[in-house]
């Protein structure tokens, strides 16, 4: 457990989340060092309590559910329950590729209304998206690539990269 992440961070306002912040367009929410840290504590264990973070933190029960609610308000963090997706009924995984003509962003929002689409991501590489689907099954996972992304209009092309197996699945990359 890294139970001093506070005292792990420069003191130098240079080095702050909160400076990187100003010096982007403004748009993500300025972060301190005691964010980071209980953001930390929560991707270590999500249920961690909040008296708990509060110790490892130094702030009290009260300021830390305050600021964990003022994070998922501000869309900074998610608290979910990670599954693995063959244990619960999903069969399928692929990562599609997708091609786009035109506007991106409204082919990437109609992605994003699918409920199958976990994971929607505009790219500078040879796909203008990638998508992660999650289905029951390969007629399910045909369905949504053939009858419902590749109408999408916009979609010039796909890619699918199907899952054999899964190696690796962690949200644990902390923060800066």
């Amino acid at each position: 457990m890294h139970s001093e992440p506070v005292a792990s961070r420069s003191a130098d306002p240079r080095d702050s989340r909160e400076s990187r912040n100003e010096s982007r367009n403004g748009s993500s929410p300025n972060l301190d060092a005691v964010s980071l840290a209980i953001i930390e504590q929560l991707q270590e264990d999500g249920r961690r309590p909040y008296a708990a973070i509060g110790k490892a933190v130094g702030l009290s029960e009260a300021a830390v559910r305050q600021r964990v609610q003022k994070l998922l308000d501000q869309g900074v963090m998610q608290i979910v329950a990670v599954t693995d997706p063959l244990t619960v009924g999903f069969r399928r995984q692929a990562m599609v590729g997708i091609h786009v003509e035109g506007d991106v962003e409204s082919v990437a929002d109609a992605l994003t209304a699918m409920s199958e689409c976990e994971y929607v991501v505009m790219t500078a590489g040879s796909f203008d998206l990638m998508v992660e689907i999650v289905c029951e099954d390969d007629d399910h996972l045909l369905e949504v690539i053939n009858r419902r992304i590749r109408a999408i209009p916009g979609v010039r092309s796909t890619e699918s990269f199907v899952y054999l197996k899964l190696k690796k699945q962690t949200y644990m990359w902390g923060t800066r």
